[in-house]
This record gives C-alpha cells, structure tokens and sequence, in this order.
C-alpha cells in the first residue's frame, strides 16, 4: 500500500484511513523535519535566555505564572505527561489510536510547535511499527484540546503507560523495546505539544466521516430495494421536482435512486396501483439528501482539521510565540454533533420502511412480517423491533454534545467543546446505523423473493430488480439465504451487517453504473 506522507499539509480522510485501519506507512517529509528544526532553535533560545514565554519555561493553564528553571523543564515536561494521563473507561479502538499518532505527527509537522524532529520521527517510528498505546475514551473536554487521551499516548512515547502490539496488551517499554524504539525524554515545550490539540477527536472524527460518506450509498441502495419490494411510485424522483426546490443533497439523492431503479420490473408508475406512497419513500430523497448535505458539511470540517496546527503556544518563524486557543475542538464538536444527527435520520427512514415491509396493513401484499407461513413462524417480527430499538438510541445519542460546557482549571478554561463526547456518540451512532440497514437491506431481500413468488416468478427475483441493484441482491443472498421457516436471525443481521461495514453491496459492477 502507498506510504502516507506527513507534511502537515495534504492529509486527507482517505489517507487517514490508509494508516489507522489497513496498516499503510507512513513517512514524515524532508520539508517538516526543516520547518521543526527552525521552530525548535527559537524554543531553544527562549530556554537558554531565560525568557518568560507560557508553556516553554512555565507552568500551564492556571499555573501560567509559575516560572520553571532550565534545570527543572525536563522534570516540567515529565509531570505534564503523567499528571494528565488520567483517562478512564474503555479504550480507544487500535485503528482510532493509530490515527491519533498519524494526526498528531501531522499537526507537528507543520513547524509552529517547537517539537524537536526527532522526537516526531519517534512518534512515527511507533506508528508504523503497531504500537498501539491503550487511550481510555473518556476524560475530555475538548479543550484545550484532547489532554488525556493524547497524554496516555504520549506515556508509551516516555517508555510508560501501556499498549497492544503484537496482539498483546504489555507494558510500553516492553512494546517499544520489542520494537526497537528508545524511549523519549521529553525536552522544553514538548509534553505540551504533544497532547495541547484536537487530534483524539479528529481521529474518531475522520474516521466516521470517512464512513458516513460510504453509508450515504448503502442508504440509497437499501431504500432502492425496499422501493421496489413495496411497488414504489417512481415519478417521486422526476428531477423536476427536485430542482425546483434547488437543494444539493436532495438532488443528488433523487439522481442516485432513479439510477438505482433504472429497469425494475418491481417499481410501478403513478396510478398504475396508487397515486402516492407514504413518506418513507416518496419522501426517500428530501431526507437522504438532507443527511448527504451535513455529512458532506462534517467531513469538510473535519477535513481542514486533519491539517490544523491546534497547540499553544505557537511558534511563528519570525521568533515570534503567540498564545491563543486553536486547541479549542469546537468546530469539530459542532460539525460531530451534525453528523450524528444526519446518520441518526438515516437510520430513521430505513426503520419505517423496515415497518412498511413487515406491516401486512402497510405492504402492498407482501405476507405479514414476511413469513411464508405466518403463525407458525414469526418471519421478521422481531427483527424490526431489533432496529427500533436501534433508532431509539440513536435518538438519545443524537442530543448534542457541542451546547454543554463545564468550566476547568480554576475558570481558565471557562468554556470547553465536548468535542470528544460528540464525536464517540457520532461513531456509536454510525455503528447503529449500519445495523439498521443491514437489517433493511435483509428486509427487503426477504420481500423481493416473496414478492417474485406472488407474481408467479419465484427463484427470478434478481431478474425482476432493476440492473443496478442485483449485485446487491447477490452479494445478500451470497452471505444469507432466504428465510422459509423460522431460524435465528442474529447471524444473518451479524453478515449483512459486515458487507455494510465493508461496503460490499456498494462495490458491485452493477452499483458503479448509478449516479452518485
């Protein structure tokens, strides 16, 4: 797989996800080890003069008029590392960490943190060699910025704390001894460059951006086939009605689906059966493209994070150090908070279709909760009660995160994004998602067959779906057969649910040939 070059400048969502999740490498460029080195030479000076500059010879936040010794930065750096490494609950995933190394080098990269190069190659040289520091996922505010998850990174940089590497859970001198990476002893202004930035939440952030952008599709191919199991009315997607209203997302949705259901036998006309369907598929594209809209809005924000310079203070090349406060996540939480929001409507609209296929009032026909032999077998009953549940959460999960703030440091930090806390609710809310799909996706393969049966075509059902949805038909039934007789189902949610994750029902010949 291609390297990932870090230079501070040109990482995207796709090249985060080359490093965090399929183990791509990843190399700093020759110009940021030039652009670190000059940055460094003015900490250096400061050190050496005995100049009173925040977070480079004193202390932090509400300690900023504590002035430390040279004699003392080493041990300064030291305590702000261990001091903040005071996460708890449940870990990271190993791939969110890994893009939490990848940001974090990148955001150095740059050249206005004052980070010594060989402390950054460091840090990349334990990227690329699997070592996975464990980041308990809860303990930030969001500003400024990330300080626990990135200081329990940053432990395992010294030689402490803990990490998986190898498929093991060891000490993190042990990881890095195995890996042949000495420890580091942190210099003047690096602890604080180190953890002071957004990067633990633009790691989970990019991350689920990164697969919002990809579920978008499995949405509209999901609703593609609940469209035609149910007999759906195309003239709700004539682009005249969409061009009218002139919005983006709604556009692009309508073009995708009439794509979708370019030649089924299944889909129906206005008047041939009724006049109109209900909202969850009349309405199919001014909801998915409402939600396309505010994934595209999120991962375009997230997108400039990944290349954001967010510690404090900042290095400018003149010599100047300037205080500010980009470590402060609230772009990202805000932009979380909408993306959860956005998949959380998503999820939404599949469950009612979902409710359409198994609700025999609500059908069109089709058998009640899909069983064959209804009464004897309870088909998909429970199965829709499975995604409303899912919905519900995702309900709960969707209040945001972004309007809280709960001032710390003694009132120097009097307002904080909860940026972390949006954006694990956003990657929770993407997770439920795609259960909801999956199981609409199963759904409607199952109403698809029943369907072809009812029209004298049983074992055609492919044949009667519109061309570009038969991958997805075929790539369903690969993994799970028709249901004819009750069985347990929570296999079958399980495999449809990893050719989501895995955007198999999206990656067919036939898919490719729909407008996106």
């Amino acid at each position: 797989m291609e390297t990932v070059i870090i230079d501070g400048k040109t990482l995207s969502l796709e090249g985060v996800a080359r490093v965090a999740r399929f183990g791509a490498a990843a190399e700093l460029a020759s110009e940021a080890l030039g652009s670190m080195t000059a940055s460094r030479s003015i900490v250096d000076a400061c050190v050496d003069e005995g100049l009173v500059r925040y977070g480079i010879t004193t202390g932090f936040g509400k300690f900023s008029d504590v002035v430390i010794s040279s004699e003392d930065n080493g041990t300064l750096q030291r305590n702000l590392i261990m001091s903040h490494a005071c996460g708890v609950g449940e870990p990271f995933a190993d791939e969110v960490v890994r893009a939490m190394l990848l940001l974090r080098a990148n955001a150095l990269a740059v050249g206005r943190s004052g980070i010594r190069p060989s402390t950054v190659r460091a840090l990349v040289a334990m990227l690329n060699a699997g070592i996975s520091p464990i980041v308990p996922q809860q303990g930030s505010l969001g500003a400024s910025g990330d300080l626990a998850p990135l200081a329990h990174l940053v432990l395992v940089l010294m030689g402490m704390g803990e990490a998986a590497y190898r498929g093991r859970r060891v000490p993190g001198a042990q990881a890095l001894a195995e890996a042949g990476i000495a420890p580091v002893a942190l210099a003047a202004k690096e602890g604080l460059a180190l953890i002071n930035g957004t990067q633990a939440m633009t790691a989970v952030g990019a991350l689920a951006c990164r697969d919002a952008l990809s579920l978008l599709a499995t949405a509209e191919l999901a609703a593609a086939l609940s469209f035609q199991a149910l007999r759906g009315i195309t003239d709700a997607l004539d682009p005249r009605i969409h061009e009218l209203r002139g919005q983006p997302g709604q556009c692009a949705s309508a073009a995708a689906l009439r794509g979708l259901l370019e030649g089924s036998l299944f889909a129906t006309r206005q008047g041939q059966e009724r006049v109109q369907d209900a909202y969850a598929l009349r309405c199919a594209p001014q909801v998915h493209g409402a939600s396309r809209d505010a994934i595209g809005y999120a991962a375009a924000a997230v997108g400039r994070e990944l290349n954001a310079v967010t510690d404090n203070p900042l290095i400018m090349p003149n010599g100047d150090i300037v205080s500010g406060g980009n470590f402060h996540g609230q772009p990202v939480a805000l932009a979380m908070d909408f993306l959860g929001i956005a998949l959380a409507e998503l999820a939404s609209i599949s469950e009612r279709r979902i409710e359409r296929l198994v609700n025999p009032s609500l059908s069109n026909g089709l058998p009640a909760f899909l069983a064959p032999r209804g009464g004897l077998n309870s088909g998909f009953m429970i199965v829709q009660y499975v995604a409303a549940a899912l919905v519900s959460e995702d309900k709960v999960l969707a209040h945001p995160a972004s309007v809280d703030s709960i001032p710390s440091s003694a009132n120097q930090e009097d307002h904080v994004s909860m940026g972390t806390i949006a954006a694990r609710k956003a990657r929770t809310i993407l997770e439920n998602a795609q259960r909801v799909l999956a199981i609409e996706i199963l759904s409607a393969c199952q109403a698809v067959d029943l369907r072809a049966s009812a029209m004298g075509r049983g074992g055609e059902s492919e044949a009667l779906l519109s061309t570009a949805t038969r991958g997805a038909y075929r790539a369903l039934r690969e993994a799970v057969p028709f249901m004819a007789e009750d069985r347990v189902l929570y296999p079958d949610i399980e495999a449809a649910r990893a050719l989501v994750a895995r955007d198999a029902f999206v990656a067919s010949d036939a898919f490719a040939t729909a407008p996106s």
